[in-house]
């Protein structure tokens, strides 16, 4: 009979923008698991990944096979629905994020054109899905996500440097028009982009309402990417920018533009790996900026509208386990959050989860079994099992889930 619950070995990526040595919550929570050896300080940890998507795939620790393959022997532990749909398979990929400097300014296509760009292109666009996403902050969390109301942008485009850029309204939607001022933002050349900016930090910072944060936020993306890059206007200009504390969370639909400015986050979205940059990167790194707006979706909305709330989750007996539910069917996230002394049962879930220990220790009662729980292990819970969990000093968990 196989093991329902498994502890994983994971991943970790080493991207630029993370977080150097031991200062992120991807390599100390990554650093934890047995065998996964010790952050070197000269090294930036950028990404924990966690799942079966086949570019950095979880083991099973005790045996070092791949998750993967003990799922397509167990399909049982995915339960049928799962299976049904997605196969045997964890249809969400979580990960563990750092970064002490901007991601690369970007969008996930959504399912129609993720299918389009994989049959292009199978090389660059590895799956036909779609990637929408949620993240909830470990830490101080800055980001941009989402554009600004039309009436916000408008007045910001009216500003000196940048009423050349504005195209005329005539009839066009909101949605045209926007498409329009971000296409002329990312099709200037590296001139006329450093030019605007310097003309924009002299601009008093009453004339920019309430977006007072505008020439300070040109200043840090200009010293981390340079002052020529396009993705600097189009976030600074027509994004919200949002700063939340540990606990709060976004949601980013599979077409909606987005970057992740500073923090460690959890970051969980539906099994993809697709993904359209247009700024803060090289440019050679860059997607055609035709193909990035055709892809965008265009709706603004304020800054509260990106915020994911959590509520009280009924998989928890005891009270203790919040859920981030987002609006789309590829998983929710649970969060159990134990003090000293509590404990706290999760009702079996009818499909595939995953789960880390984000802060803490403690102990996890699986059917025939207890496990010790540690900061920064990972486990695989199979369908249809109920767990306990109890702590002598307190813990917290994060478990996303599909059913």
């Amino acid at each position: 009979m196989a093991d329902a619950v498994v502890q994983l070995r994971c991943g970790v990526k080493n991207d630029g923008w993370g977080k150097p040595g031991k200062e992120g919550m991807a390599a100390k929570l990554w650093s934890q698991t047995p065998g996964n050896g010790q952050i070197e300080d000269s090294k930036t940890y950028s990404e924990m990944w966690m799942g079966t998507y086949p570019t950095n795939p979880s083991y099973v620790l005790s045996t070092g096979e791949l998750l993967s393959d003990y799922l397509k022997k167990n399909q049982q532990l995915v339960g049928k629905s799962v299976l049904d749909r997605f196969g045997p398979e964890i249809p969400f990929l979580p990960k563990i994020l750092s970064f002490s400097k901007a991601l690369p300014l970007q969008i996930h296509p959504d399912l129609n054109l993720a299918k389009k760009l994989h049959e292009k292109d199978p090389k660059k666009f590895g799956d036909p899905n779609h990637k929408p996403e949620i993240a909830i902050a470990l830490s101080n969390f800055e980001l941009f996500a989402g554009f600004k109301p039309a009436w916000v942008i408008e007045n910001q485009m009216k500003l000196k440097p940048l009423e050349k850029f504005l195209p005329p309204q005539d009839s066009k939607t909101d949605n045209e028009y926007l498409r329009e001022i971000c296409q002329n933002l990312l099709t200037l050349d590296p001139d006329t982009v450093a030019q605007t900016i310097k003309e924009l930090r002299t601009v008093p910072e009453a004339n920019f309402g309430e977006d007072k944060y505008i020439p300070s936020i040109l200043d840090r993306l200009c010293r981390q990417y340079g002052d020529t890059d396009n993705g600097n206007l189009v976030a600074a200009i027509l994004m919200n920018y949002l700063t939340l504390g540990p606990g709060d969370s976004v949601c980013v639909p599979a077409d909606s533009i987005h970057a992740y400015l500073s923090g460690d986050i959890v970051e969980c979205m539906a099994r993809s790996d697709n993904v359209l940059n247009t700024g803060f990167c090289p440019r050679a790194e860059r997607d055609n900026a035709e193909l990035f707006t055709q892809a965008l979706n265009f709706k603004p909305h304020s800054r509260e509208a990106a915020i994911l709330p959590r509520k009280k989750s009924d998989k928890g007996i005891n009270g203790k386990t919040e859920v981030f539910a987002p609006p789309f069917s590829e998983f929710s996230v649970l969060l159990t959050c134990l003090g000293p002394g509590e404990s706290e049962t999760h009702k079996s879930i009818l499909g595939p989860s995953l789960m880390i220990v984000t802060k803490g220790s403690g102990k996890m009662n699986a059917p025939g079994k207890t496990i010790e729980m540690k900061e920064g292990f990972v486990y695989f819970v199979g369908q249809g099992v109920a767990l306990d969990f109890s702590t002598d000093k307190g813990m917290a968990l994060y478990r996303p889930f599909a059913e």
